[in-house]
């Protein structure tokens, strides 16, 4: 392992200063406290390398999850049928490729959410079908207890992960709630960061198809009080997470380099310094999930793109 000063000062940056993130009100770099408490366990889940957590006539489905929200990878058989009854809050589906279709009920509502699109789905019983099978990530907050049961890594969640606060739910959105459905085919622009989209329990980032990262431009940085979950898509990512040393001798932790091919998720727990590098030829397709909402992002103007239905609240939670 190699040393690293848990010392830092208000003017040190994690990010260079072409990257949108550096104008963040949290961009500081290193871990400016010990840890009273240690550090959480990080996880890493490589979907289709191991036995799914679900096998049955609506197809295969592997389920991990962060100490406040849940991912399940579906590969779904035609007809499919993926249905939640009496759901305790909102949830999202993201279909990253241009196939397939599915026809979503909820709420008395029935919407079709093409390819390319990711939906966010209301509290309650609902159903999703796949007339033609496929795959689907679904995305729901830890309140759903008999998924968190599941979960591929639930041992690590047995105790709380330190350092993050229960999660409480944003403002309901505007109108209330009803299926909510958005493209992905959202243009760059300057300044932005991503594609953000949020709800009351989730903010999902749906970055650009990239190349190999540059290996000079990377962004090593920690996040205070909660996770992050990196969902590979296509292509193949390295995550690279390094924990600060304290007083402690037991916190001390070796360096982890790990790749991820996709479909595959990496959980980061609250300060661990880390950076993710895209390494495959072409098509690296990374989406960040964060639970409840990150106020840092929400804060930027443009950067959430559909902030005109979810309301942040009028002071910090």
């Amino acid at each position: 392992m190699v040393p690293m000063s848990t010392q830092t000062t208000p003017t040190q940056t994690m990010y260079a200063d072409a990257d949108p993130r550096s104008r963040l009100a949290t961009a500081s770099a290193g871990v400016t406290q010990a840890a009273a408490d240690g550090f959480g366990a990080s996880s890493y889940a490589l979907f289709g390398e191991a036995a799914p957590q679900i096998d049955d006539a609506s197809g295969r489905t592997w389920i991990t999850r962060g100490q406040n929200f849940i991912v399940a990878y579906t590969l779904a058989r035609p007809g499919a049928v993926l249905r939640r009854t009496g759901q305790v809050d909102e949830y999202a589906l993201l279909i990253e490729a241009s196939q397939p279709r599915a026809v979503v009920t909820a709420g008395g509502e029935e919407v079709l959410v093409p390819g390319e699109h990711i939906a966010f789905i209301p509290p309650g019983d609902s159903s999703i079908t796949l007339p033609d099978g496929g795959e689907v990530v679904r995305i729901f907050s830890s309140a759903s207890g008999d998924l968190a049961a599941l979960c591929s890594n639930a041992a690590t969640y047995a105790d709380p992960a330190p350092h993050i606060p229960p999660l409480e739910r944003w403002p309901d959105p505007v109108g209330g709630f009803r299926i909510r459905s958005y493209p992905l085919n959202v243009a760059a622009e300057e300044g932005r960061f991503g594609r953000i989209w949020r709800c009351t329990t989730l903010m999902i980032n749906v970055f650009e198809t990239a190349g190999p990262r540059d290996p000079d431009k990377l962004s090593p940085h920690h996040h205070d009080d909660f996770e992050q979950g990196s969902l590979a898509m296509g292509g193949s990512f390295v995550h690279h997470l390094r924990w600060p040393w304290t007083a402690r001798l037991r916190d001390w932790r070796d360096d982890e380099h790990v790749t991820c091919p996709a479909p595959s998720l990496a959980i980061i727990p609250a300060r661990a310094v880390h950076t993710s590098a895209s390494v495959a030829p072409s098509g690296n397709l990374l989406v960040d999930i964060f639970s409840p909402p990150r106020r840092d992002f929400s804060d930027m103007q443009g950067w959430v793109l559909n902030a005109h239905d979810y309301p942040a609240p009028s002071s910090p939670v």
